[in-house]
């Protein structure tokens, strides 16, 4: 038949016959709907399992750092608020300093909530694009503050931009990258993240040596509106990006379907692509008096979350955030100023960015080998080591001995993290929930680890002056242990399975034989 491929799909009745379903390429094997089982996918699958096959070239790579370029920005944002607070000409007192700090967690929280309902109705690029820019006007805000409420709405802006990203940026790279690869790519948003972090410091640390006299006039300004630079360079890039094939389908924009195939390199026909629209609108129409938010989407989408809390509350960002106030005094008698304190603990802190930065890229290579649960156990467990290392020579050593303690181990925690748990969150958020919710119930997730981090960075400040900071490294290590027992009980294995088939593991309670299988519990247990 013939078909205009730039027409919207309207949807005839269709049987269930694989021939009519899928037409000549077959149907794929991945429905919208959340909580069903796909019918099996016939010899040579459709356009979406062309996605699902596809081996991973430059190409995906490139488009995978475009998506999070957002987790750049996010780890910008937090080292480089965190350079800056020691300089700032503002008396914040410890409450104020969490605000300011916290003011970006803040108002991610409220555009992660925002990205949902937008970007399933505009589409993920449409937002992306948004939150480059965004962030780009938050950076100028903040620069130019003359006082501390400027500079705090600034950040506010800063964190709409950032929360949107958060919500949709794993979501993007999951309805086009191929399952086999979804994790390591998912994983990258964690990348960005460090390399942002360590990309300020290093802004921080030239502008310091090189004006160390305007440290509290012209540098902490400059830190904050550098990056104006990367949010810029992002939306122009962003903007030959291709929407989501996944998302367009569930659409019927055929036209836009085979424009974004062909930036992929895969190659579709205009029939193709009119048969998998009609199979996929076939499941949205069955679905359309059924409820979305099925039980398992609901316990999917709670056991994201509480990950996101617990991945927030063991204190990774503190060091971030923080590091340069922490770790500064105790550079104070060989330094021989405050300023040149502060900038060797803004150094400090820039030799942990890049443990970060090079832990992660384990991450990368073992998420999809060794698979999600086996590397968050083993993330939190040995979070849990080097933080009661940590805090036991903090309160027993004194100056070089605990300075090189703190260091080591803060290195340790960090790897810990960046290995076994700072990837998994977001690559969870991503790759568990059906199509039809994944903006949503992505949003909710991001969210919720917004609040958390806004929590975590607002309370830190009144809790190290009230408790010290050996004993708040101790409650850190107390969550990471309820972090592994969650973990253990509640998440399965979600490594190899489709962007539309990890929920159908959501539907009971995790199988203690093979975490990667629903439950094999009664009905009535569940």
């Amino acid at each position: 038949m013939s078909h205009d491929p730039r027409a919207r799909s309207t949807v005839p009745p269709v049987s269930n016959s694989p021939e009519n379903a899928s037409g000549p390429v077959g149907r794929s094997p991945e429905g919208s709907g959340p909580g069903s089982i796909p019918d099996p996918a016939p010899p040579g699958g459709g356009v979406l399992a062309a996605l699902d096959a596809r081996d991973v070239k430059g190409l995906y790579l490139y488009l995978a750092v475009l998506a999070t370029i957002g987790g750049f920005l996010f780890g910008f944002d937090s080292s480089n608020i965190g350079s800056a607070l020691v300089f700032l000409p503002f008396d914040l007192g410890s409450w104020g300093t969490g605000i300011t700090v916290a003011g970006a967690s803040l108002g991610s929280a409220v555009g992660a909530l925002l990205a949902g309902p937008l970007t399933d109705r505009f589409g993920r690029k449409s937002l992306l694009l948004a939150d480059s820019a965004l962030f780009a006007v938050g950076s100028i805000i903040s620069a130019l503050a003359p006082e501390p409420i400027t500079l705090i709405i600034g950040r506010l802006i800063i964190g709409l931009a950032i929360g949107a990203d958060s919500a949709i940026a794993t979501a993007y790279i999951a309805e086009f990258a191929p399952k086999k690869r979804r994790g390591g790519l998912s994983v990258i948003q964690q990348w960005m993240i460090t390399i942002g972090i360590l990309g300020a410091y290093v802004v921080a640390v030239v502008l310091l040596r090189a004006f160390p006299d305007a440290a509290t006039t012209m540098d902490w300004r400059i830190m904050l509106g550098v990056g104006f630079i990367p949010a810029i360079v992002s939306l122009l890039l962003r903007a030959r990006m291709p929407e989501s094939p996944r998302w367009l389908l569930e659409r019927g924009r055929e036209g836009d379907v085979l424009t974004a195939m062909r930036k992929l390199d895969i190659p579709v026909t205009a029939e193709q692509v009119h048969a998998e629209a009609l199979a996929v609108q076939e499941r949205v129409r069955r679905l359309a008096n059924t409820t979305l938010w099925t039980p398992a989407v609901r316990r999917a989408l709670a056991v994201v979350c509480v990950f996101f809390v617990f991945q927030q509350i063991t204190g990774i960002n503190v060091a971030f955030y923080y590091g340069p106030e922490l770790l500064g005094p105790y550079f104070g008698t060989d330094a021989g100023n405050p300023v040149d304190a502060e900038i060797a603990g803004v150094m400090a802190a820039g030799v942990l960015a890049i443990v970060n930065v090079v832990a992660t890229y384990f991450a990368f290579r073992w998420i999809d080998k060794l698979g999600r649960r086996k590397l968050s156990i083993g993330g939190f467990t040995f979070m849990i080591v080097f933080l009661v290392i940590g805090a036991i020579g903090n309160a027993t050593l004194s100056g070089t001995p605990q300075l090189v303690v703190l260091m080591i181990t803060f290195a340790l925690f960090i790897s810990s993290f960046a290995i076994g748990v700072g990837g998994t969150g977001w690559l969870l958020q991503g790759e568990i929930f059906p199509t039809a919710v994944r903006g949503r119930a992505a949003a909710i997730a991001a969210a919720v680890n917004w609040i958390a981090n806004f929590a975590l960075v607002l309370a830190f400040p009144p809790l190290r002056d009230g408790l010290g900071l050996s004993w708040v490294m101790i409650i850190f290590a107390v969550l990471c242990l309820f972090g592994v027992i969650f973990v253990h009980r509640f998440l399965p294995e979600t490594n190899g399975k489709g962007a539309d088939e990890s929920i159908l593991l959501f539907e009971g309670p995790v199988n203690r034989e093979d975490p990667s299988k629903p439950s094999t519990a009664p009905a009535a247990l569940r």
